[in-house]
């Protein structure tokens, strides 16, 4: 009988141990893939992106509109002001209330303008300059 007992206690307890590891691997392939930030609410882990991403630093005006403002602006497209075509960005900016107007419009999207323009990262202040070296105003 005791010979019988030491057998059975090394099988529960590999038993256990195999049914452990399982689980383990089972939860490490179940867990998020990503996560869902939202601004001005602490997001843990997310330190190290905003470090790479250069966050905490004004963009260029210039940068800016290269990268996500041209597209549209420097042609027009879909009735977008031009680059540089004062007459239709003041009467854009008197429709919309100045330029805070166009800062609020570009921030929330306008027409076929997504929020912000692409620039899920830029700051208000780094509209606000896009706007005016674009606009002139």
């Amino acid at each position: 009988m005791k010979m019988l007992a030491a057998p059975a206690t090394v099988l529960a307890l590999w038993a256990a141990s195999a049914q452990a590891a399982p689980n383990d691997e089972i939860a490490k392939r179940l867990e998020p893939v990503g996560q869902v930030c939202v601004q001005g609410k602490e997001c843990k882990g997310m330190e190290v992106a905003n470090a790479a991403g250069g966050a905490g630093g004004a963009k260029k005006p210039a940068d800016v509109i290269a990268k996500h403002c041209n597209a549209c602006h420097g042609t027009g497209l879909l009735n977008a002001p031009k680059i540089g075509d004062a007459a239709a960005w003041g009467e854009r900016s008197k429709k919309e209330g100045g330029l805070d107007g166009l800062l609020a419009k570009a921030i929330s999207g306008i027409n076929a303008m997504p929020p912000k323009g692409t620039c899920a990262d830029c700051s208000d202040d780094d509209l606000k300059g896009a706007i005016k070296e674009m606009s002139g105003l």
